[in-house]
């Protein structure tokens, strides 16, 4: 089988390894189960609609990672990881969905016969992939070994991006104005919900004179009227009416990066409380990224946006923002730092964040957001796509 064609230098992969293992190290971990598929490929390259069944990549406590997997998938792991042949290990098929047999007792018996069944086990405890099945076998099956909890330990190694992975969600970013263009250009009083979520993914999918896209973590949302007071609601066939707002909250994925971008659109004359808390948003917005420089913390852009909103009468009591970059189902978001009121994290250049002010009021809901980049001296806007209530008759 030909070499696989890799997104990122052996150089980079071997930084990020070493990042992880200092990690392990200080958290007294000596073998690393990751199962988290965003996880997977920042340390592997593994790219593979393959996470609705069990699958890893294990640290062991000295030389390269090992993926383990469906037998099936093996060649998805030849063609996109770095991994070696001797490392790229598949259970059989019988060991899939089946009560009587488990992909971790298969994976028990192989850290038992390479002598690693009686290490500091670290697993992603608290993550959409790792079962309370998954753990009961490991723990049942390795009774010398001590399971420890490292969730979000590989997470957390990749708040600060490289320079290629910035490059990534700046095309992502690139995708996104193209996507929030066509909801623009073909929104209109009677179309149905479905109708536009399909030029959504056309202009998110196709390329056109740009970059083609990646499917994103997570669908379109785009409630609209009361509906948006919730903020995850998704679309059926309905029309599209007058006089009511629209948020459409959408990324742009490329090579598994993700850049998501919110816009608000009104179909008629805006209402004062739309107009309202667009002046709300907007302000806060502002002050927000104001402090989102080098040495702050992300509790400062919370409080600069909260403070805005508290002035206009508004209570957000949600936070505003989150860790975003390369991501699988069912989340776009790293997991690791939110933007809010407690979370003293130190922000640093290359920390990239969706700033999610989005408001749901009572009756009505707003989003207005960036995806932004914190750099030497401040802070960029990845996406330009105008910022304010879009207004179409």
């Amino acid at each position: 089988m030909t070499a696989p064609v890799l997104r990122f230098t052996p150089a980079e992969f071997a930084a990020r390894l070493a990042k992880t293992r200092a990690a392990m190290e200080a958290r007294g971990c000596e073998l690393l189960i990751v199962t988290d598929p965003s996880n997977m490929n920042w340390l592997t390259g593994y790219d593979g609609w393959s996470f609705y069944v069990h699958q890893c990549v294990i640290v062991p406590p000295h030389g390269d990672p090992i993926w383990f997997g469906r037998g099936q998938d093996a060649n998805g792991a030849r063609l996109t990881a770095w991994i070696r042949e001797a490392n790229i290990l598949g259970y059989p098929d019988d060991h899939v969905q089946n009560p009587d047999k488990h992909p971790m007792d298969y994976l028990s018996g192989i850290l038992r016969d390479r002598g690693w069944g009686g290490l500091r086990i670290g697993v992603e405890m608290d993550n959409y992939y790792f079962t309370a099945a998954a753990f009961v076998s490991l723990t049942r099956n390795l009774p010398n070994a001590r399971i420890m909890d490292a969730t979000a330990l590989v997470n957390w190694q990749r708040a600060v991006k490289s320079d290629t992975e910035i490059a990534y969600m700046r095309q992502a970013a690139t995708i996104v104005e193209r996507m929030h263009a066509r909801i623009f250009d073909a929104v209109e009083v009677g179309m149905r919900k479905s109708d536009l979520v399909a030029e959504i993914y056309d202009a998110g999918i196709r390329g056109g004179n740009g970059p083609a896209g990646d499917y994103p973590a997570i669908v379109p949302l785009l409630p609209s009227g009361r509906d948006a007071s919730a903020p995850h609601l998704t679309w059926d066939d309905r029309p599209l009416k007058a006089g009511e707002g629209t948020f459409f909250e959408i990324a742009g994925c490329y090579r598994r990066y993700h850049c998501p971008l919110s816009r608000t659109i009104f179909l008629g004359k805006p209402t004062r409380a739309f107009l309202d808390a667009e002046a709300a948003t907007l302000e806060g917005m502002e002050a927000g990224l104001a402090a989102a420089r080098p040495g702050n913390t992300c509790e400062d852009i919370a409080l600069a946006f909260f403070g805005v909103l508290a002035r206009h009468g508004i209570r957000k009591d949600n936070r505003t923002g989150y860790g975003i970059g390369v991501s699988y189902p069912p989340d776009w978001g790293e997991r690791t730092m939110s933007l809010r009121i407690g979370d003293r994290t130190v922000l640093e250049p290359g920390m990239t964040f969706h700033f999610m002010t989005g408001l749901w009021l009572e009756d009505m809901g707003l989003e207005i957001t960036e995806a932004i980049l914190i750099t030497d001296t401040g802070v960029e806007c990845l996406a330009s796509v105008p910022r304010k209530l879009l207004i179409k008759d």
